[in-house]
């Protein structure tokens, strides 16, 4: 896939490591981090230690990180970051090339891309296209790849007992790729379908106008995804043959000193580094130099402009951007998080406050952007109101307000320190990592920092240099502007289009007198210095644990005002906790205006508490709320020390709001256009949208929202919450460094505000009922169909309801998609070319559980329902001919998928928390279902296949949702049969359409939904009356 991660805006929010800090009338408070000392590779052949050229051990680490690193460099010139962690589930590499599409040949964009795709799809050493993702799947693993402006990212994990043979293809991707013909001819229609996929997307859109209008002759302004027109009949114009171009791109670039490769396993240091060198050393270093760019793709030209763009979506936005040169060398100082913490600022005194008080903006963000190597952005990006469109340039002077006054304030380092503080912290006390996105993300930093910096780099800020903060605070001046104003205003009024995403703009500039006026304005009064942090934590001890403390939640309080379900963390040991509440009211999802008033409340509220919040969410602790079906949820999560005075001010808001008319206005325009800008969504989107609402109890569509929109007023908003606080159930998850008592105590505080100052009463049992699924007939299969008026490709989702969930049922149902999962990809995907997005998986909702495809495409619904059906029909013979080794293999692939232990407290939180919300209440459910995986047998699982997939199978019930073209677009897309002849020659054993019934249409929603029985609700878990965890229990005793 194609990625703007590169080009991502870095908020400056946190910052350093260090030894010892102190603040002005605070704590003294000392953190620390390691130094990893390793040896030389022991046991090592004379070869293999030729083969490394340096070793590093001096990997500084955070004190709390409890895996091993050695650094090396191989003789060919390749990095690479090894990480030893014997708990580990998971094994993980990651290998980065620091070549991106900024080095694609002028005659075919996207080829950097495209050369990303086919290295996936066979090597001398193991030819068949689907090897690699055949052997992570049976091996519960999964990977991907990307391809930035100057880096190539290919990462993968797989379980941990299966690292060599992982690594072994995985090698092979850089040292002999086929580049089959064939291949190539099927994976470009992937290239264009992911093109196709982005061409809508204002994100994409507004990135690439950004590269259209700047310098042309700059690698920065090229198109990196590719098309069909790129990469086949442009070169074919040219007399250019793409799969030399292609084994030219990888000969020239794919060279190892440019490479950086990360590897995570549970072996010690030594043996991952004779694996390395077994697998890696054979690369080739063609002595390839890095592209430097330190002419800046912003030159004289290209500032003080003013860029008008229509959106797709119905949004309003403003960007103002400077020229940067690059920051990366004063890394160890980083003066541009600096300024990003400063101008990024949401609390009293800052920009967005002035802004947001004129009614303005909605939001902003500030901070540097990386651009490339030699070349970097500074940007203010700001959400418009309608009133802030006719504003933009009263917006730029107040920016530029801003920044003359952090001139006049002169150095702070108190400032500079404070961010220091908070990235110690952060680093002290960071999350352990999911191993894939790791050793994707130690990939891709090994080519910036060196080796012993590699971990700590992103957070380091040690150095206080205010020059280096005055140099570049000095290029953010009115001679350097660039501005681009998004809006749906302007159609009509455009005189350009951007040649890839067709994008409409009109670009005009600046007039020197207003550059003038904002070269000389005054400070503004109300622009100020941020306030002290006073959400900064100070302690940090670990609660002490009972040791008979019990390993999953349990229920510690239960009334008829709330049900409190506690878990003291074994696992992670870190000064953190995760307080989880849900306030239950049906009153919130009653009707369409009901819906649309909690959605109202829940966003007047925090936009309300943002000046409050945000130095918290800065220290480390915050606060989410939301609307749901049932009410609303809030939760509090981050170091547990601070965490109390959040939670107060939080409810004492809440039980004490007022509505700010200017903002009632402003968030309800912005809600509207929300819901209006659906439209815009991925066809997919679309999809799983109109089969949740066809398949749920109860459910609002767009529409009936938008449509009670005129009774959204505020006397009826205030009305609603009086309703909305007057009953009251609340379900708890506390979980974390604390002890049962402070968890008593902070439910306490919560039950206490609500009874005493809104004088909230318990709601009903028998208002506290879940809403229910719909129950699919049997033998009978409906079609759903929708018009997508925006994309120029349709999508389905096709959906085999299995029924309520159970045991039993669970784990067949994932055994099964756990096997179907790679055939799936690569005879949908890779070998048809359906589309780019082709998904197959489990979808459960309301208890109840069923086998879904995803396929997003250019080809028409019907085509893609009838090729998903051949396929669900030849996973029969495919089930059957499994020998019992591929059977078992698969089993245990799903196991270590499952009982892969959560990395991090907010995901374990996760996990108990949507037990609770399904009041099912198994949080052991990975233990309990996994002892009953290992006794499942072939012959069951087929016989599972027989009574729900089968053509004629007795249970087999049936959704499809097709998310059509438009009628005027519609004859763009080739028809099924014209497709079908297509792909039957490329695809293998396309056996036809199966003889079924046509599935009946769907005409009314609710007509289809009121006259289908619903599915029962599904009782809270009890062991010892789940026959299947008892029969399980049974086998393995025996």
């Amino acid at each position: 896939m194609l990625s703007l991660a590169r080009e991502g805006l870095r908020v400056a929010r946190v910052s350093l490591v260090g030894a010892k800090f102190s603040l002005k009338n605070r704590t003294e408070v000392r953190l620390s981090y390691c130094r990893w000392k390793s040896t030389h590779p022991a046991a090592m052949s004379a070869n293999q230690s030729e083969s490394i050229r340096h070793l590093y051990d001096n990997v500084i680490k955070s004190a709390g990180d409890k895996r091993t690193y050695r650094g090396l460099e191989l003789a060919n010139g390749m990095k690479v970051m090894l990480v030893s962690d014997p708990t580990t589930d998971k094994a993980a590499a990651a290998l980065d090339v620091n070549i991106g599409y900024m080095c694609d040949p002028d005659d075919v964009p996207g080829l950097a891309h495209f050369c990303e795709h086919m290295l996936f799809l066979g090597t001398k050493k193991y030819p068949s296209e689907n090897e690699y993702n055949r052997y992570l799947n049976e091996h519960g693993g999964a990977s991907n790849a990307f391809t930035a402006a100057e880096h190539t990212n290919y990462y993968f994990d797989v379980s941990s007992q299966h690292l060599e043979g992982a690594l072994d293809r995985f090698a092979q991707f850089f040292i002999s790729p086929l580049f089959n013909e064939e291949s190539k001819d099927r994976e470009l229609n992937a290239v264009d379908s992911e093109n196709e996929k982005n061409l809508k997307s204002d994100m994409w859109r507004l990135h690439q106008l950004e590269k259209a209008t700047a310098d042309q002759k700059h690698p920065f302004s090229k198109f990196g995804t590719g098309n069909k027109y790129t990469l086949s009949e442009r070169p074919a114009e040219l007399n250019m043959d793409v799969r030399e171009e292609l084994l030219k791109y990888h000969s020239t670039y794919y060279s190892a000193n440019v490479m950086a490769l990360s590897v995570l396993g549970k072996e010690d240091l030594d043996s991952l580094s004779r694996l390395v060198v077994d697998k890696f050393a054979s690369v080739e270093n063609k002595n390839v130099t890095v592209p430097e760019f330190p002419i800046h793709p912003f030159q004289e030209e290209h500032l003080r402009l003013r860029c008008d763009v229509v959106p797709v979506k119905d949004i309003r936005t403003m960007n103002v951007a400077f020229p940067l040169p690059d920051l990366q060398p004063y890394y160890r100082t980083n003066p541009g998080h600096y300024l990003g913490h400063l101008i990024g600022h949401e609390g009293p005194g800052s920009l967005l406050s002035l802004l947001k008080a004129k009614g303005w903006v909605n939001s902003l963000v500030g901070g540097q952007r990386e651009g490339g190597n030699g070349f970097m952005f500074f940007t203010v990006n700001v959400d418009l109101t309608e009133e802030g469109l006719g504003h933009v340039y009263d917006i730029v002077a107040h920016i530029f307000q801003y920044l003359e006054m952090l001139r006049q304030a002169g150095h702070q380092e108190w400032i500079f320190n404070e961010c220091r503080d908070l990235s110690a912290l952060k680093f002290r006390f960071k999350d352990k990592e999911i191993p894939r996105n790791y050793t994707s993300h130690l990939a891709g930093i090994l080519q910036k920092y060196p080796m012993d910096h590699v971990l700590v780099a992103p957070y380091l800020c040690e150095d206080y240099e205010p020059q280096l903060i005055d140099n570049v605070l000095s290029k953010l001046t009115p001679e350097n502007v660039r501005v681009a104003v998004v809006a749906k205003a302007f159609e009509g009024a455009t005189d350009s289009e951007e040649q890839w995403y067709k994008t409409q703009y009109k670009i005009e500039p600046i007039s020197p007198d207003l550059i003038q006026q904002w070269s000389e304005v005054e400070t503004h009064p109300d622009l100020k210095l941020p306030l002290l942090n006073e959400f900064i934590p100070t302690q940090f001890e670990i609660k002490p644990r009972p040791e008979e403390a019990p390993s999953v939640p349990q229920c510690i309080k239960e009334d008829s005002m709330c049900k409190v379900w506690f878990k003291q963390d074994d696992a992670f040991l870190l000064p953190k906790a995760c307080l989880n509440f849900e306030f239950i009211n049906p009153v919130a999802y009653a009707d369409p205006l009901n819906c649309n008033l909690a959605y109202m409340f829940v966003q007047l509220y925090r936009d309300a508490l943002t000046e409050y919040a945000y130095s918290a969410e800065l220290a480390g602790v915050s606060y989410a709320l939301h609307n749901t079906t049932y009410g609303f949820y809030l939760a509090i999560g981050g170091y547990d020390d601070k965490q109390s005075i959040l939670l107060k001010k939080v409810l004492d808001k809440m039980t004490s709001f007022t509505i700010d008319p200017k903002r009632f206005t402003i968030i309800k325009e912005l809600y509207t256009r929300a819901l209006e800008n659906f439209k815009a969504e991925q066809p997919y989107q679309h999809a799983v949208y109109y089969t949740t609402l066809l398949l749920s109890e109860v459910g609002w569509t767009k529409e009936e929202l938008v449509g009670s929109l005129d009774e959204v007023t505020i006397e009826n908003l205030q009305s609603f919450m009086k309703q909305l606080f007057s009953h009251m159930y609340m379900e708890s998850l506390l979980h974390g460094n604390l002890t049962q008592q402070q968890a008593l105590d902070t439910v306490g505080l919560v039950v206490g505000s609500l009874q005493d100052k809104t004088k909230t009463r318990p709601l009903l049992a028998s208002q506290r009922v879940k809403h229910r699924e719909v129950q699919l007939p049997q033998g009978v299969a409906h079609k759903y169909e929708r018009e997508n008026t925006v994309h120029s490709t349709s999508a389905i989702e096709t959906y085999y309801q299995c029924g309520l969930q159970s045991t039993r049922d669970n784990m067949l149902l994932e055994l099964l998609c756990q096997i179907l999962n790679e055939p799936c990809f690569n005879q949908l995907r890779t070998q048809e070319q359906l589309g780019y997005i082709v998904f197959s998986g489990v979808r459960r909702a309301n208890s109840v559980q069923g086998l879904r495809f995803i396929i997003q495409s250019d080809r028409q619904p019907a085509y893609l329902d009838e090729r998903v059906e051949v396929f669900v029909q030849k996973m029969e013979s495919h089930l059957q001919d499994l020998s019992e080794e591929e059977f078992q293999k698969h089993v245990s692939a799903l196991v270590v998928r499952r009982l892969d232990k959560p990395k991090k407290l907010t995901s374990e939180t996760s996990r108990h928390w949507g037990e609770i919300l399904a009041q099912q209440y198994n949080f052991d459910r990975d233990n309990v279902e996994v002892a009953f995986l290992k006794t499942i047998t072939k012959e069951e699982l087929m016989n599972f296949y027989k009574e729900h997939f089968s053509w004629g199978a007795p249970k087999r019930r049936k959704l499809s949702v097709h998310v059509k073209l438009a009628e005027d677009a519609a004859g763009e897309s080739p028809g099924a049969e014209e497709q079908g002849a297509e792909t039957a020659q490329q695809s293998v054993e396309t056996n036809s359409p199966p003889d079924i019934p046509a599935p009946q249409d769907i005409t009314d929603v609710t007509s289809f939904k009121s006259n289908l029985p619903l599915h029962p609700h599904l009782p809270p878990y009890q062991p010892h009356k789940d026959p299947d965890f008892v029969l399980s229990q049974g086998k393995a005793k025996l």
